[in-house]
């Protein structure tokens, strides 16, 4: 299953597969525990709620999680 990070302005800037976060260029940037969004080495960035990013503190959305799909695409030519 894969999901995209939309920002507050409606634009993806990141992808969830599983659990772990990629940015879009394919690069691994952290992953999911629990309710929080972590870096690489462990250290919690954002705070999940639903389908919602916060930044750690509750004070701004940072954006949220689009709906789910098959990371297997078929491409019409």
């Amino acid at each position: 299953m894969e999901r995209g990070l939309i920002d507050n302005k409606g634009e993806l800037f990141a992808l969830l597969r599983g659990k772990d976060l990629y940015t879009l260029e394919g690069e691994l940037t952290g992953r999911i525990e629990g309710n929080f969004i972590v870096d690489l080495v462990g250290s919690r960035i954002w705070r999940v709620v639903g389908d919602a990013v916060y930044r750690l503190d509750g004070s701004w959305p940072v954006g949220y999680f689009g709906e789910g799909r098959s990371m297997d695409h078929e491409w019409i030519d």
